[in-house]
């Protein structure tokens, strides 16, 4: 039992400091594994050490979709290893061998929750989102499917189902996305209009928008150059600008 600050300060270096130096790393499985299923901040920071034993050690574990799965939730735009969390789960979804149904409920759970993260965070995940298409072309059908439900009820998608293949993912349509394509931000609005066109085969490189943050994004648009636009002024008259409305019968600006 490790207090919970420890806990973190010990997964954030075991896969760069402690595992390569161990004669048998295999032998951390059993903490890794417990680490991953608490949940929150910890299971988190324990894939990058399931991350080699899985690739390195060839370490098997049968729930671990599911389980990352488990860890998508509202929080996950907004926590402090946002960058770290999607470098990894980039890796782990880069296999083509996976299902479709997999790889749908990934999409789409992303989708839904996207709906109410920032634009710092959507900036990197609809051409997350965009990747993943191209490597699974079986996913598409989700985007040729435009037209969503009117209802969110009717939505075939089960977004409180823990296990992928149930969720119904491929069933489902990827309308969250053309919500998008009204976002305030037009930066954001013009990410999710890809999927309006087909897509190219050459992947989006997200490694740059991964640590995208607010303050970045402000000051990006503070530096951008204005542009005047002629305007032309029509002096008030009436107290609501129309010229013989009621008000002005009654009421003056003076």
């Amino acid at each position: 039992q490790l207090p919970t600050g420890l806990y973190k300060k010990v997964l954030i270096i075991l896969h760069d400091s402690i595992l390569p130096y161990m004669n048998e790393p295999t032998l951390m499985i059993d903490f890794l594994t417990v680490a991953y299923g608490i949940g929150g901040a910890i299971s988190l920071l324990a894939l990058n050490g399931l991350f080699i034993l899985i690739h390195q050690h060839n370490m098997e574990y049968p729930d671990f979709y599911k389980k990352l799965y488990g860890l998508l939730d509202s929080s996950i735009y907004h926590v402090k290893y946002r960058a770290r969390f999607f470098h990894l789960t980039d890796l782990f979804l880069s296999s083509s061998h996976l299902p479709a149904y997999l790889v749908a409920a990934f999409i789409k759970r992303l989708s839904r929750l996207a709906l109410t993260a920032p634009p710092e965070a959507l900036l990197m995940v609809i051409p997350f989102i965009c990747n993943l298409f191209r490597r699974h072309p079986a996913c598409k059908v989700l985007v040729h499917r435009p037209n969503g439900p009117e209802d969110m009820s009717e939505d075939p998608y089960v977004m409180e189902e823990e296990e992928p293949s149930k969720s119904r993912a491929l069933e489902s349509s990827l309308w969250e996305i053309q919500s998008l394509q009204n976002h305030y931000h037009p930066d954001v609005a013009k990410a999710a209009a890809v999927l309006n066109q087909s897509l190219s085969e050459i992947e989006d490189d997200i490694s740059g928008l991964l640590e995208l943050s607010a303050y970045e994004l402000f000051d990006k648009e503070v530096k951008k150059k204005a542009v005047d636009v002629p305007l032309e002024f029509e002096q008030v008259r009436g107290l609501f600008g129309k010229k013989n409305d009621i008000f002005a019968e009654h009421f003056s600006l003076d």
